[in-house]
């Protein structure tokens, strides 16, 4: 499984993404994001838990908790703005 960071969560993480062995622990998305939290401790708790992070599975935005499977790409990233 692929994770990848954008922007400023790429920045305040310091990684733009990780390769992930598939493990059936991290079979959905919110479960994933906690054991990222877990695994990368208080800096990423703060970072990835923010209310307003954004997610994407292969692309497209979710807006809830999704399952996952071996192969999916994962990806958080800030809210976009504009002007």
């Amino acid at each position: 499984m692929k994770v990848l960071f954008f922007a400023r969560v790429k920045e305040e993480l310091g990684c733009a993404g990780l390769e992930l062995h598939w493990r059936d622990a991290v079979a959905s998305l919110d479960a994933l994001q906690a054991q990222l939290c877990l695994d990368g401790g208080g800096r990423w708790q703060d970072v990835l838990n923010r209310p307003n992070m954004i997610r994407a599975v292969n692309q497209v935005v979710v807006s809830a908790d999704v399952e996952l499977r071996d192969g999916d790409e994962v990806a958080f990233f800030p809210p976009v703005t504009g002007g």
